[in-house]
């Protein structure tokens, strides 16, 4: 368990790919008659829109790596063992595509010597409480699974990127952007070393983080096309060196579908102990649903053999996979692709259950889906 982690264990970025079965499945090759992938769609949050620099020298790779680094300890807030109490605020504006639309209060207490506490409530009836101490984790909530949006507010808060070790494994790229009038580095991140890129643009398959990289706050986070938070430090707060945005507003297709405030962050001189101590009836539950790894799977849909002819179009799938393998409040992030509807639909019947070890205790992480169907041109 990383220690941001807390009652997400493993949040968030060990991505695990290629893990499930596709329906058809081939590389992205130069081959002359492989299919042209459409582009990544315009979108005002997405930067890396020109020119593209791959980074496969030992030297630039270890530069965007050192970057990474740096903006990934920001949110690293139990690093320094400093007893902290965090409030949150976030509003939902999902349209009705995820659960809990609507205003949320979240509270996160950390004391290095007694544990982790965080609290949820919706306004619209949804409540939980999870403590981990001595170990051991407990959950006292209104379901037994816990809603995306909630988890969503917490990974753009406690621990949005990847790891570098992780990011080391496959290609690294990067791209210069303007963001709010300021000159920013996008690290565009994806799973193989050997996968062809378009020469300008992001590729459907990479992660895009863009950083200052004169303070090293991360500016935009995008974990697939069509789905951004966008970071602003306006008066942060700031813990032991720490700084936290003092918003984050997500936004998918185009639009905002979640809008993020830290109220307040404190350090703690005397923490209450008893705020630590589990329920009989939490300890009656047993170990509570944590977070782990998010999943990202490509499935291409199609029969061939495919030529230059066609063109793959892309809808990604966002959602979130409960204890027992299943994908729910999956959205798609291009809704107005013709595809979209049938890209939900496949993506829900994927079995996830393989994914979880056998005796693991029950666990739910975010799935992002990339459907790609053929087209003639």
């Amino acid at each position: 368990m990383s220690s941001n982690s807390g009652l997400l264990r493993g949040m968030l970025w060990s991505i695990i790919w290629g893990c499930l079965p596709a329906i058809t499945a081939f590389g992205q090759t130069a081959s002359e008659n492989a299919p042209r992938i459409a582009p990544v769609p315009p979108d005002p949050p997405e930067l890396a829109t020109g020119q593209i620099q791959f980074d496969d020298t030992p030297a630039s790779r270890e530069a965007a790596l050192q970057l990474l680094a740096r903006t990934r300890s920001q949110f690293a807030l139990r690093s320094n063992g400093q007893a902290y109490d965090l409030k949150v605020s976030f509003t939902v504006d999902s349209l009705g595509k995820t659960n809990y639309d609507g205003a949320w209060q979240m509270e996160d207490l950390f004391a290095p010597k007694l544990g982790h506490r965080w609290t949820a409530t919706a306004a619209s009836g949804y409540t939980v409480t999870g403590i981990a101490t001595a170990g051991k984790i407990y959950g006292d909530g209104a379901s037994s699974a816990v809603p995306l949006r909630l988890l969503e507010a917490r990974g753009v808060l406690f621990d949005p990127l990847q790891s570098p070790a992780y990011a080391d494994r496959g290609s690294i790229r990067t791209s210069t952007a303007t963001f709010r009038g300021a000159t920013v580095t996008c690290l565009l991140l994806s799973r193989s070393r050997n996968t062809a890129h378009p020469a300008s643009g992001r590729d459907w398959e990479e992660a895009e983080e863009c950083i200052d990289p004169q303070s090293g706050l991360l500016q935009v986070h995008s974990e697939v096309p069509g789905r951004y938070a966008v970071y602003d430090y306006t008066d942060a707060p700031q813990l032991a060196g720490h700084i936290l945005p003092r918003s984050v507003t997500i936004m998918e297709a185009g639009r905002i579908v979640s809008k993020v405030r830290v109220e307040s962050l404190d350090g703690l001189s005397a923490p209450d102990p008893d705020l630590f101590v589990p329920s009989d009836q939490m300890k009656a539950k047993g170990e509570a649903v944590t977070m782990t790894s998010a999943t990202k799977v490509t499935r291409v849909h199609g029969q061939g053999p495919f030529t230059s002819a066609m063109t793959l179009r892309v809808v990604c799938v966002f959602g979130m996979v409960t204890p027992t393998g299943h994908l729910v409040e999956a959205h798609a992030l291009q809704p107005s692709d013709p595809n979209s509807q049938a890209a939900v639909e496949d993506a829900m019947k994927i079995d996830f259950s393989p994914l979880t070890p056998a005796g693991a205790p029950p666990r739910q992480h975010f799935a992002f889906v990339i459907e790609k169907f053929i087209a003639q041109k």
